[in-house]
């Protein structure tokens, strides 16, 4: 694995660290961009590394750059603006102990990839270490967060850890571009379904805190 790659993983391994700890949601969205984009990079990287040359896998790249880095957080940034909220205040696990958590999941996704270092194609135990983390971390902010845009972003960056799980565990990165393509465009389909879903539900309770579902009746 080249030294860009592993830059990479560790930018990856911040967002998802930053994600944890931060309340703001302007600065979730952007780290989430950030996140995409980095994550899009990846399986070019190990091809390159591989090979010397990316071939014809370059589209397939700038087309989820263009999906995880642009349309979905430009879609999350304009349901943040309508719905003219700026912080997740109370979440349900705090920022100092969901940052301690991060780091936990770090430590535990290390023992995993351990433990499958002879399963493993050569020079992919980083690989597996960040994708493990990074989908821990997503179910975590979704399970941890109050606000159900916070939930999107947790869902958005489990994706981002399964797509990465996938990416250490095969060999044929060309037909990892396939499924994922086929992936992002539902995925992009459900982040306008739930952008309409969220300005519903500040229509009817003036905020996106998912316990006041809770008090819904026939």
């Amino acid at each position: 694995m080249t030294h860009t790659t592993d830059t990479v993983l560790v930018i990856i391994l911040l967002s998802v660290l930053l994600s944890l700890g931060s309340s703001r949601l302007k600065a979730l969205v952007e780290t989430m961009a950030l996140q995409g984009i980095m994550v899009s990079l990846v399986p070019i990287l190990l091809d390159y590394g591989a090979d010397g040359h990316v071939g014809g896998s370059l589209i397939f790249v700038q087309i989820m750059i263009v999906i995880k880095g642009v349309l979905i957080p430009g879609l999350l940034f304009t349901a943040a603006r309508r719905m003219t909220i700026k912080r997740e205040i109370e979440p349900i696990i705090g920022y100092h102990a969901s940052l301690l958590a991060g780091l936990i999941m770090i430590m535990v996704s290390t023992l995993v990839t351990q433990r499958m270092h002879l399963t493993l194609p050569v020079g992919r135990e980083m690989l597996l270490t960040t994708a493990i983390t990074t989908l821990a971390a997503g179910l975590f902010l979704m399970m941890s967060r109050r606000k159900a845009i916070t939930q999107v972003i947790g869902y958005l960056m489990l994706e981002n850890g399964i797509y990465l799980v996938g990416t250490a565990l095969t060999k044929q990165s060309h037909t990892l571009y396939v499924i994922e393509f086929g992936v992002l465009l539902d995925l992009l389909v459900g982040v306008m379904i739930m952008g309409i879903i969220l300005n519903n539900i500040n229509h009817a309770f003036d905020d996106v805190d998912t316990t006041y579902l809770g008090s819904l009746k026939d």
